[in-house]
């Protein structure tokens, strides 16, 4: 009995550190882990066992919905704090901490609200005065104030799942090297209206960044199928062309946004940096115009897809590859409004 129970042990420790590859074949349910055993060449691979991590806890009860200027998203800055800390990411320049905490007020409410961008840093090897910047919002919508039921926005997919990525990233990067620096930021205040993507575009010499990339909502499969995801302001630089060509052999597919009408290119915190030049965009992969849980309390961790997650980031890490390592420079971005 006792080499049995041994036995399961095993096999759920395994199993729990499987890591996912792009393109694999492997079938996956809404919360599977589809999983290939054959290492191809220039697959990247990402433990989907720290995906859940994050994203489990990021948009957990606990936090309350990460609003901004509340105890809810204190307990995930501090989370994202330690997951930097742990990783080995130095300070952003001029700061003495993670943290760039500033106070603004709302569009709606004079009241002020005092909130932080969790920011850390990778210095880069040969090329460490030229910077790319790794982002994703951490807040989101809070609880509601009165009503029975399940009141907490928990906000898993926006955008628990993109932090999830920028934490990923953060430990890939540590591990394999980077020859640019990497400014991996947590964005606070981007629900109500980018604020803590703009406040830091205010603090940077915007010529040093050759590319910003931005994640949002990765959690879900795109219109486009499995193994694919869609990048906003596709036709603003050829940011999109340098990914999809690095891209070729992987079994993974990046598209133009599909979604026009809701000009999603200024919606999300890529667009403080692209307002300054810098070739920043947002990969997505949730089919947004029939989302049903976007901004309801329904955005739940189980309604996501922990394989579009994994296989998102990778396909983020192998995608962006030449352009972390100096090898390809992103045209810049003009906006005449």
């Amino acid at each position: 009995m006792k080499k049995i129970v041994g036995l399961l042990v095993v096999l759920v420790f395994v199993i729990g550190c499987v890591s996912i590859t792009i393109g694999s074949k492997g079938v996956a349910g809404k919360n599977g882990l589809s999983a290939s055993s054959k290492k191809a060449d220039n697959n990247v691979f990402i433990d989907s066992n720290k995906v859940r991590k994050h994203l489990y806890t990021l948009a957990s009860d606990e936090m309350e919905g990460r609003k901004s200027g509340t105890p809810g998203i204190e307990k995930a800055a501090v989370y994202i704090e330690n997951e930097y800390k742990k990783i080995g990411l130095s300070t952003f320049e001029g700061l003495d901490s993670y943290r760039q905490t500033f106070t603004f007020n709302t569009r709606r409410s004079k009241t002020a609200i005092t909130s932080s961008n969790i920011i850390g840093v990778l210095e880069g090897k040969s090329r460490k005065d030229e910077y790319v910047i790794i982002s994703a919002h951490y807040d989101h919508l809070g609880m509601s104030e009165s009503g029975e039921g399940d009141r907490i926005f928990n906000g898993a997919n926006d955008d628990a799942s993109g932090v999830t990525g920028l934490l990923v990233l953060a430990d890939y990067f540590k591990k394999v090297g980077n020859e640019r620096t990497l400014v991996f930021a947590a964005f606070t205040a981007e629900e109500v209206g980018l604020i803590g993507s703009k406040h830091f575009g205010k603090s940077i010499d915007a010529s040093k960044f050759v590319a910003g990339i931005n994640l949002e909502m990765i959690g879900k499969t795109p219109s486009f199928g499995p193994n694919t995801a869609w990048l906003t302001g596709f036709e603003r630089s050829d940011f999109g062309k340098i990914i999809q060509e690095n891209l070729e052999g992987t079994g993974y597919q990046l598209f133009p946004d599909p979604y026009k009408k809701f000009n999603l290119f200024f919606r999300s915190d890529n667009a403080s940096l692209a307002r300054l030049g810098v070739p920043s965009h947002t990969f997505s992969t949730t089919p947004i115009d029939v989302d049903a849980d976007y901004h309801q309390v329904s955005d739940e961790a189980e309604t996501l897809n922990m394989t579009v997650i994994t296989q998102t980031i990778q396909a983020v890490a192998k995608g962006t590859e030449s352009i972390i390592n100096g090898k390809d420079t992103p045209t810049r971005v003009e906006i005449k409004e």
